[in-house]
């Protein structure tokens, strides 16, 4: 299987959960093949898992035999196992959702929307037209007065995904806010 499938991305977040620790330095993948022989007794090696997280270049493939060992590891009969889990888990990766919110689509060149976020977070910001807005007014946030961004919508108890945010001419990045609970509130709040 690819390494870079939905499924093998969710077998090595299970696993870093599972192990509560994020796999990244060599330290983290010895740490962790030591974790699966205590656990199981097999060995893995640490160059297969750097393979598999994508830590150094390798097969663009996993063996089964690979993805069995580690399902059995999250405590799973094999890798079919695992996958039948991924398939009957609530948590599904796409959905359709209904909320309250405002869209950049919705607005008048001018308008000031306010939102505010967990913990204490508020700001507002001035729509510039298309998706673009200007942060005019920041409280505990790291946004600053002057920022600039392009928004498609702000959604009650959705994460606030910014796009192409420019400070003092610096080059443009993504900034989210809310990531956990989402938004508390968006409200346009005049002009």
């Amino acid at each position: 299987m690819n390494k870079k499938s939905s499924e093998i991305v969710s077998l090595r977040r299970d696993i870093e959960h599972n192990v509560k620790r994020r796999i990244r330095t060599p330290h983290d993948f010895e740490f962790l093949s030591g974790v699966v022989w205590e656990r199981l007794h097999e060995n893995i090696s640490p160059t297969t898992l750097k393979r598999l997280w994508g830590y150094i270049e390798g097969a663009d493939t996993t063996r089964r035999s690979t993805l069995c060992l580690l399902s059995r590891f999250l405590g799973y009969d094999d890798w079919e196992a695992y996958l039948q889990h991924l398939s009957e888990v609530s948590d599904t990766e796409s959905d359709i959702f209904t909320t309250s919110g405002i869209r950049a689509e919705d607005l008048y060149v001018g308008e000031v929307v306010e939102v505010e976020w967990l913990p204490n977070r508020r700001c507002r910001f001035r729509y510039n037209g298309g998706t673009g807005f200007t942060v005019v007014e920041n409280q505990n946030s790291k946004l600053i007065v002057g920022d600039t961004f392009n928004a498609a919508c702000f959604l009650v108890g959705q994460p606030m995904y910014l796009d192409n945010l420019v400070r003092n001419g610096s080059d443009p990045v993504s900034y989210v806010a809310g990531a956990k609970s989402g938004l508390v509130s968006a409200r346009i709040i005049g002009s």
